[in-house]
């Protein structure tokens, strides 16, 4: 059974693995943390974290280290670089939670058994707001030991924990079905209702339809309240990191030889989206490209009202 009284280790404290971290934070699970952000780590280090310089001083002083990290040639470099996890002493399961492809995690976690450390593949849905809530779904590739050994973690931060398969990367492809269809259902829910709204028919009262109709998807039930609705557009994930995603699940459609004729539209919304408006911005906010073209809005006419006041 894992300790969880030892140091955790975590690298990468941007807004998903903020959000992850302050749950072990809170959990009193001592940190050891490293992030290129400064302030970022500062904010743990007031909290009671110890900071790092290296993935491999990290590495040193945790059996257990999580990775959140936004791009697969980061999550290769921290594992596997010169100052890489791979170089610790002490760690033997590296959790990887980002999203970067089967492709590119395949080779981490071979560099990694190398080192005699194992990873578990393990990204998260759920996004930040999940993440603070301990909602999120963990979705688990890897071998049975050491995920046992991530569990109790993973319980912290997760509501739901998948074993999906028992190889680094099965993980991967799981989430990337899932983020392919959470595109399509944003994309066609966004296009669908701005098609109500120009023609006259008020915002609430349509998501309200859909959402007890067969229309009904993550997009209407969560994003288009929260976020479009009342015109805040700040669900909590950037565009471009979707959009990253999209083209990842399409790399692997392709190297199995699937089809993707729907997704292949949608990455295109998605790419005009990252022009357009920017990869920073919201992704909730890329239904403001299809009201731009549309000359048609979809927001509360109470939040109209009360921005009109």
């Amino acid at each position: 059974m894992t300790d969880t009284k030892g140091p955790v280790g975590f690298i990468g404290l941007g807004a998903m693995g903020a959000a992850m971290a302050e749950r072990l934070a809170e959990a009193g699970i001592p940190l050891l943390a490293l992030d290129r952000n400064q302030a970022a780590l500062d904010a743990f280090v007031a909290r009671g974290a110890t900071a790092c310089a290296t993935p491999a001083e990290v590495a040193d002083g945790a059996e257990v280290v999580f990775c959140c990290l936004p791009k697969a040639a980061i999550s290769r470099e921290v594992a596997l670089g010169a100052d890489g996890i791979a170089k610790g002493r002490r760690a033997r399961v590296v959790v990887e939670t980002s999203t970067i492809g089967k492709q590119a995690m395949e080779p981490i976690a071979a560099g990694l058994a190398a080192a005699g450390k194992a990873l578990v593949d393990c990204p998260i849905s759920g996004g930040p707001r999940g993440a603070r809530a301990g909602t999120l779904a963990a979705i688990v590739s890897g071998a049975a030991v050491p995920i046992e050994a991530a569990r109790p973690y993973l319980e912290i931060m997760a509501k739901n924990v998948f074993v999906v398969g028992d190889e680094p990367g099965q993980a991967q492809v799981m989430k990337l079905v899932n983020n392919l269809i959470s595109a399509a259902n944003m994309a066609s829910a966004f296009e669908a209702l701005v098609i109500g709204a120009k023609a006259g028919l008020d915002p609430d009262m349509m998501v309200q339809v859909i959402n007890v109709s067969t229309g009904r998807n993550s997009a209407t039930l969560d994003k288009v309240p929260q976020s479009v609705l009342t015109g805040s557009f700040d669900y909590g994930a950037r565009l471009d990191i979707l959009y990253k995603d999209i083209n990842l699940g399409l790399s692997e459609a392709e190297a199995l030889g699937v089809p993707t004729w729907t997704l292949n539209a949608v990455t295109q919304l998605f790419r005009h989206g990252v022009m357009e408006l920017g990869g920073e911005k919201d992704f909730t906010s890329l239904i403001r490209l299809v009201e731009g073209w549309a000359g048609a809005e979809v927001r509360s006419r109470a939040a109209t009202d009360r921005d009109a006041g």
